[in-house]
């Protein structure tokens, strides 16, 4: 009786903290802006930065991939973004949109990972990229510190599929087909 109440209540807890979370399927995520630097612009080859709103993902079906400022979280869903390139989605109908929180960056190098994303933006201008200085879009979706979240949208800015956190390859595999579904809708 003790053992059973014991795995009761340590799986409880384990779905609590694994969807930790507040995205809800076939919903649009909650609402935020992002006011401190904000979604990078690269125009006549410089860059700049404009207020930006999560109420601008709706009208391409697009996979966020939401990202602590370090380079444990960037390399946990690298294998993802890698699929998502070899992909060659179309550009007008699916974007990635990338944010940042350089607030959760190992400290003093908050400048080198915005460095980083201007060279990303370089290589993939149709990709967005946004830079959440004060984690205000951690803080509104409640998502894990030091992490790596995959959120795939539908046209309509509702979520299909979230996961804070590593993939698994049956993942990459099931986001990928997702993406691949919803262009056709």
């Amino acid at each position: 009786m003790l053992k059973n109440m014991v795995l009761s209540i340590t799986l409880g807890l384990t779905s609590i903290t694994a969807f930790a979370h507040n995205l809800t399927l076939n919903q649009p995520v909650p609402a935020v802006t992002v006011t401190d630097k904000g979604e990078l612009l690269l125009n006549d080859n410089k860059f700049s930065y404009q207020k930006w709103s999560s109420t601008e993902l709706p009208g391409k079906v697009r996979t966020i991939q939401h990202i602590a400022g370090r380079s444990s979280a960037k390399e946990m869903n690298d294998p993802l973004i890698q699929a998502l390139k070899a992909a060659d989605l179309p550009h007008d109908n699916y974007q990635t949109t990338s944010i940042v929180n350089t607030d959760d960056a190992i400290f003093g190098t908050s400048a080198f990972v915005r460095s980083s994303i201007e060279s990303s933006k370089k290589e993939f201008p149709w990709s967005q990229f946004i830079v959440d200085s004060n984690g205000v879009v951690k803080a509104a979706w409640e998502l894990k510190p030091d992490s790596s979240a995959i959120i795939v949208l539908d046209k309509n800015g509702n979520v299909k599929f979230v996961k804070d956190g590593k993939l698994t390859n049956e993942e990459v595999t099931q986001v990928l087909s997702l993406i691949k579904e919803e262009l056709k809708q």
